[in-house]
């Protein structure tokens, strides 16, 4: 599923001397071009969101047929909350519990799943991340529209043992105006720096470190699309 054509040694470089990188074209095309397919057309989205200040998903049917309405003004609650703690909103798949409770079966997050807890991707990520103890990797199939957000957070979690987040960009066209954008804060609370959700790309940050998803634009031309989630560590 991984390119045979990427040099990986650069990357790796890159990444243990800057603790983030973002690798180009990540998997090969065509598994690319189905996994997009696949999140375009067959997931049953969810909402992710903490507008009441505490983390919930709306379930698949309920969210399908809430009006435009309720939709704005649970996003209304989102921006209200965010003024000063972390919230956010974004349509979410939670690939791991699906696949336990045996929801969805055919659906080709599945097999994303089992390939990311395979012998030979838990392999390269215990080499590129330097971590030898990473056993397992857990995933979210994520939409997000315009007015959905991601605010900032270290994804610190010493009981799950999360050591890198990553992030499988998957819409084929992205304009940075439209927003999306990957961002890291620095200390004195500025953009230190910004990862573009670039077609077929893989960001990869240790954790922990501050970093959040920018408000998706009004204007936005395409849902972005992706799988992320955390490399842990026993």
């Amino acid at each position: 599923m991984i390119s045979n054509d990427l040099n990986l040694d650069t990357y790796r470089r890159q990444f243990a001397q800057r603790t983030r990188v973002q690798i180009r074209d990540f998997l090969q095309p065509d598994a690319a071009a189905k996994l997009r397919d696949c999140l375009q057309h067959e997931v049953p989205w969810t909402l992710a969101e903490r507008s009441s200040g505490t983390s919930r998903t709306i379930p698949a049917a309920q969210y399908a047929a809430m009006a435009p309405a309720d939709r704005q003004s649970l996003l209304q609650e989102a921006y209200a909350a965010a003024r000063g703690q972390f919230q956010f909103a974004y349509d979410s798949y939670m690939m791991v519990k699906a696949a336990q409770e045996g929801r969805d079966p055919g659906l080709l997050l599945h097999v994303v799943l089992q390939f990311l807890n395979s012998q030979e991707f838990l392999e390269f990520a215990r080499w590129f991340s330097g971590e030898p103890r990473i056993h397992a990797v857990n995933g979210q199939a994520t939409r997000y529209r315009p007015g959905h957000f991601l605010n900032r957070h270290d994804d610190e979690d010493v009981q799950e043992g999360r050591v890198c987040a990553y992030v499988i960009n998957l819409t084929p066209r992205w304009d940075p105006d439209w927003g999306g954008l990957l961002q890291f804060h620095g200390a004195d609370g500025g953009i230190t720096d910004s990862f573009v959700p670039r077609w077929n790309s893989l960001s990869l940050l240790r954790v922990p470190q501050p970093h959040s998803v920018s408000l998706i634009a009004p204007w936005a031309g395409e849902d972005r699309l992706a799988i992320t989630g955390w490399w842990l560590r026993r």
